[in-house]
């Protein structure tokens, strides 16, 4: 289980997450919801460690303190950017290997990415910049996955997708997180990732709403926020 207590970004003097606390379970898909700008994308950067933050961060009990990005994803903490952040230069193959050095592994373990993604198999060769949006959101999610995690974040994974890869990539998280991983996911809309959430909360202005615990009433708390933001502007 990923819980925060108190967390908090600045930019300068800037607050984009605003002393925020909250839980994602073992087994399920909890989501946060809320505008761009809303601070989804710092949250998530806070809890990998990618971004400085006060406050605390758990995994499973364990106080992350501390530890730097590199020390929270190989004691199993898996962060999926927004932007598709590959070496469009390098093969397939050689992002993946990248990534399973970072990680401490042998390249063995790259197998278990062209096992997941098929696909991936036949583009190893390829590079990394020429691969559909799809392929390369399944690359991204393959090299997070090198060594199985602990905890998932993934933000914004199905923007700019068709419907047809964003399901097939939805069909992965909805199975990784039934097989005990905890899977934390960022979207501006909850109809993209509603058919896999168990839980969540809706992000306004750097703050968390109250956990809503079924995707129903997280889609009632988010269009409620919506129009009050719209009304106060």
């Amino acid at each position: 289980m990923i819980s925060a207590h108190g967390l908090t970004v600045r930019y300068g003097k800037a607050v984009a997450v605003r002393d925020v606390a909250f839980e994602a379970r073992s087994g399920e898909v909890t989501a946060v919801v809320g505008p761009n700008g809303a601070g989804k994308s710092s949250l998530l950067s806070a809890v990998f460690g990618s971004t400085p933050a006060t406050g605390t961060v758990t995994v499973d009990e364990h106080d992350l303190g501390g530890d730097p990005a590199q020390k929270r994803l190989r004691t199993g903490v898996a962060f999926v950017p927004q932007g598709r952040q590959l070496f469009p230069r390098l093969t397939v193959r050689e992002n993946l290997e990248i990534g399973a050095r970072l990680l401490g592994a042998r390249n063995d373990v790259l197998e278990s990415a062209f096992d997941r993604f098929p696909i991936l198999r036949t583009r190893a060769k390829q590079l990394a910049g020429v691969l559909s949006g799809g392929e390369q959101q399944m690359l991204l999610l393959a090299r997070a996955l090198l060594v199985e995690p602990r905890a998932l974040l993934l933000d914004e994974m199905t923007t700019g997708l068709s419907p047809k890869i964003a399901g097939e990539l939805l069909d992965h998280v909805r199975a990784l997180a039934d097989s005990g991983i905890t899977v934390l996911v960022a979207e501006p809309a909850l109809y993209r990732v509603a058919r896999i959430v168990d839980r969540g909360y809706v992000m306004i202005r750097g703050s968390l709403s109250e956990p809503k615990d079924t995707a129903d009433a997280l889609d009632t708390a988010y269009r409620a926020s919506m129009g009050m933001l719209e009304e106060a502007l």
